[in-house]
């Protein structure tokens, strides 16, 4: 697959060839949902907790006798039916995270990729470097290229002057190629890539 690549200026800088193992693929959103849940689950902080009968702050003493009253017989005012009492069978801390096999993350990456590439929102830029880290400058080319959402991929460390720029930058996100995942691809509508960034990728996922 032949894509041509562009610099930030917008000017024509060749072209590439990219994997049809990579970008070629027919995107299968059960793969993608699968891939971004995992995702989601694993970054969820699962601190949620509530307190039990045992935890709250009241006494144990009975709170009337058992007969005679009428009412129903009770026996401390912790019991999940009064206000203020324990919670029955509430949340407690635990994680969210499950298992999915590295070979099935791979799949769920190529199949982003592909997504992206089929749908005409994949953009090849020759490099993502500035002489000087200025956020202006970046943010004029930026709306020139008409980027409005988008996620740059790099190679394997992304240039510091171009980080410290893009990072005030409404709707712009910049990652090294290992940083690389399925929900940052499918959040942004354009997927920005370097040609370093294309071989650190080809690299690990082949």
């Amino acid at each position: 697959m032949k894509v041509d690549v562009i610099k930030l200026d917008g000017k024509k800088a060749g072209s590439v060839d990219l994997d049809e193992a990579l970008f070629g693929l027919e995107p299968r959103a059960d793969i993608l949902h699968r891939v971004v849940r995992w995702q989601r689950n694993n970054a969820q902080a699962g601190t949620h907790k509530v307190k039990t009968r045992k935890e709250v702050s009241y006494s144990t003493k009975k709170i009337y006798r058992q007969k005679g009253t009428g009412g129903a017989r009770h026996g401390a005012r912790s019991a999940p039916i009064f206000r203020g009492g324990g919670v029955y069978k509430g949340p407690t801390p635990r994680s969210h995270g499950h298992e999915l096999t590295k070979k099935f993350r791979k799949l769920g990456l190529r199949h982003a990729l592909s997504a992206k590439a089929a749908e005409g929102s994949l953009v090849i830029i020759d490099s993502a470097a500035m002489d000087n880290a200025k956020t202006s400058a970046l943010a004029k080319q930026v709306k020139e290229l008409g980027w409005k959402r988008a996620l740059i991929i790099d190679g394997a460390d992304v240039d510091a002057n171009f980080a410290m720029a893009a990072r005030n930058i409404d709707g712009l996100d910049v990652l090294p190629s290992m940083g690389a995942n399925v929900y940052d691809i499918l959040k942004r509508d354009t997927l920005v890539l370097t040609k370093a960034g294309v071989e650190a990728l080809e690299a690990r996922l082949k």
